[in-house]
Order: structure tokens, then C-alpha cells, then sequence
């Protein structure tokens, strides 16, 4: 609602400034440009102003030219300008922008005006419009995309709690491995969440580019350091090799002999603790902060889980050799998502 309300302002001002008091012969050039550059971030306006800028210049030279060579033919100038400009609009690096220089040329022709006094106000027209865009995207309320890493973070973490919690009760009940294809689905759609916590980043990063209020708005805590994602991925990682191997097993068209049940309830109680861990974690991040209570439950449940593991490995070295490949994997993994929830008790704290 912000952005549409200053972009709606952004047009007003522009039109303002060039209809009414300079009186511009095509002061429409104006607000257009400037609702185009109130963008998500103030980095993308700058970057989108340009790109834009640049494109219309291209634009309105060049549909001024054709109209000087076709003697102000508006379908001779069309003619001559819409192939070129339409394919320069295309241009990959241009992105959105690009076409921005077809509808110029087509405003330049359709004015009929290709003298370079008109010229001169075409260019004007949308310096204006772009300036006033980017400052009022710049210096009223910008826009900081801070938000959206938490609950993606949050999301991540609390999934992969949920995820090793319903792995723990299912080896605990009598069929045992009966939902190992869909514990391991689950932990393949983990790499979604994944994925959408580092777009999110991404829009951090560029909404603290360039925004001259980044410092003043301490209201808005930042969010935990980029290292962070990289381990709850790291996490998922590790969540989809142990779903695999429970998959595999419970595969009868596999030949992997399956752990002792009492083997798969000892893992089943590091993988409950490690649950409890990933909740507190979520919890962490939804308060933007550490409470000494959420960190002695996060540090008693992560011990926990390391005895439970140490057992874990004395067990398995009573195991029937042949189940060997699930028990050896199961023990690797886990040893290793526990390292990974013991370096994030190390991160700096969300805010």
C-alpha cells in the first residue's frame, strides 16, 4: 500500500512540475516515468532509472531522426523505428526497461514534433519524472525488505523440527518404516523454503543499498548474518541423505538389510532431541532474539541428543554386519546435523 501511494504521489508531483508549471507540450512523459521507477528497493530505482533514462533517450533520438528522414510520415516513421526498437527493447540486459524505448519513439511519432526543441522536452520530461520517482523512493518511508528472512529462516527451521519429530514417532510405532517415501518428500521440499529464504536475503541486501534511512531505523532488527542460511541448508542437506536411506530401506525392491528395531528406537530418541532443538531454534528467530530459558532448552536437548548419538554408535557396532550400509549412513549423518545445530548455537543471535 506504501509503494502504490507513492507511486501514485511520485505521478502527481511529476505532472505538476511539467504540466502545469513548465507547461511541457508531452508532460505525460513525466509521470509515466516516475510511477515506473517507485520500485521495491531504492537500489532497483536508481539502477531501473538508467536503464530507463537511457532507453528513452535511444528512443526519442531515434524516432526523431526517423521523422526528419520520412518528412513527419508517422507510418514511414514506424516503419523505420518499431523493428529496431523493439528488438533493442528485448535486449536481455535491459530487463523490464527495454521496452520503455518503443513506447517513447511511439509517443515521439504518434506527437508528430521531431525538431531538436521537441527533442530537448522529451528528454527533460522524463529526467524530471525520474528524478522525482527515485527521490520519493529514496526519502519517504523505503522500502526495507527485512521481514520475510525471519519467517523464511523461521519456516526452515521449524520444518526441519517438525520433519525429524515425525521420523522419531514413526520408528517408533510397530510399522516402523511404512512412511519413509514421504518423510523423504518432505525433506526434499525443505530445499524450497531454502530456496525462498535466499531470495529473501537477496531483497535484504538490495532493499539496504543506497537507502539513506538504513541507519535511522532501528526499529526494524536485522536479521541473523548470511552464514546462518548456508547451515539450515546444510541441515536440509543432511535431512534428505537420512530420509534416503530410510526410504531405501523400506524399499522392497532394495536389497539394504534394515536395522534392529531397538537400533532404529535409539536413533528415533537423538532424532527427537535434535526436533527440539530446530523448534527452540524457530522459536529464536520468531522473537528476534535469545531468552536465557530458549537457550538453556536448546542446550540441554542438544546434549541430549549427542549421549543418545554416542550410544547410537556403540549400538551399531553390535549390529549384524550386513546392516552395515543403513546403520553406518544413519550414524555419519546424524553426526553430522548435530555438529551443524552445534555451530548455530555459536551464531550471532536474530536482531
Amino acid at each position: 500500500m506504501v509503494q502504490s501511494l507513492k507511486a501514485a504521489a511520485a505521478a502527481i508531483i511529476a505532472w505538476t512540475l511539467t504540466g502545469w508549471w513548465l507547461k511541457a507540450p508531452l508532460a505525460l512523459m513525466a509521470p509515466w516515468t516516475a510511477v515506473a521507477l517507485v520500485a521495491s528497493t531504492v537500489y532497483r530505482s536508481l539502477r531501473s532509472g538508467v536503464q530507463q533514462f537511457a532507453v528513452i533517450v535511444v528512443g526519442a533520438l531515434w524516432a526523431s531522426g526517423a521523422l526528419a528522414v520520412t518528412g513527419n510520415s508517422t507510418l514511414g516513421a514506424m516503419t523505420i523505428t518499431l523493428p529496431f526498437m523493439v528488438l533493442l527493447g528485448n535486449y536481455r540486459r535491459l530487463g523490464s526497461q527495454g521496452m520503455y524505448g518503443a513506447t517513447t519513439a511511439l509517443f515521439v511519432i504518434t506527437y508528430g514534433a521531431s525538431t531538436l526543441s521537441d527533442v530537448g522536452h522529451r528528454l527533460l520530461e522524463t529526467l524530471i519524472g525520474a528524478a522525482v520517482g527515485v527521490a520519493i523512493n529514496a526519502f519517504i518511508l523505503p522500502p526495507v525488505h527485512l521481514r520475510s528472512v525471519y519467517d523464511n529462516l523461521q519456516a526452515l527451521a521449524g520444518r526441519s523440527g517438525e520433519l525429524l519429530a515425525e521420523v522419531a514417532e514413526g520408528l517408533c510405532a510397530e510399522d516402523g518404516l511404512a512412511g519413509a517415501a514421504g518423510w523423504h518428500d518432505r525433506a526434499w521440499r525443505l530445499g524450497q523454503t531454502a530456496q525462498a529464504l535466499a531470495d529473501a536475503r537477496q531483497w535484504t541486501t538490495e532493499s539496504l543499498r543506497f537507502n539513506p534511512f538504513r541507519r535511522l531505523r532501528h526499529h526494524v532488527p536485522l536479521p541473523p548474518p548470511a552464514e546462518v542460511d548456508a547451515a539450515w541448508e546444510r541441515v536440509g542437506g543432511h535431512l534428505v541423505a537420512i530420509t534416503r536411506t530410510l526410504a531405501r530401506a523400506a524399499n522392497e525392491d532394495t536389497p539394504l538389510p534394515v536395522p534392529s528395531s531397538a537400533y532404529l528406537a535409539r536413533w528415533a530418541e537423538v532424532a527427537e532431541q535434535a526436533a527440539i532443538v530446530c523448534r527452540v531454534d524457530a522459536e529464536i528467530i520468531e522473537g528476534s532474539g535469545r531468552s536465557q530459558t530458549l537457550q538453556d532448552q536448546r542446550d540441554a536437548a542438544l546434549k541430549e541428543a549427542m549421549s543418545a548419538h554416542r550410544s547410537l554408535t556403540t549400538d551399531f557396532q553390535r549390529e549384524d554386519g550386513t546392516a552395515v550400509a543403513v546403520g553406518g549412513e544413519l550414524v555419519v549423518e546424524t553426526q553430522q546435523l548435530l555438529g551443524e545445530l552445534a555451530a548455530l548455537a555459536d551464531s550471532p543471535a536474530p536482531g
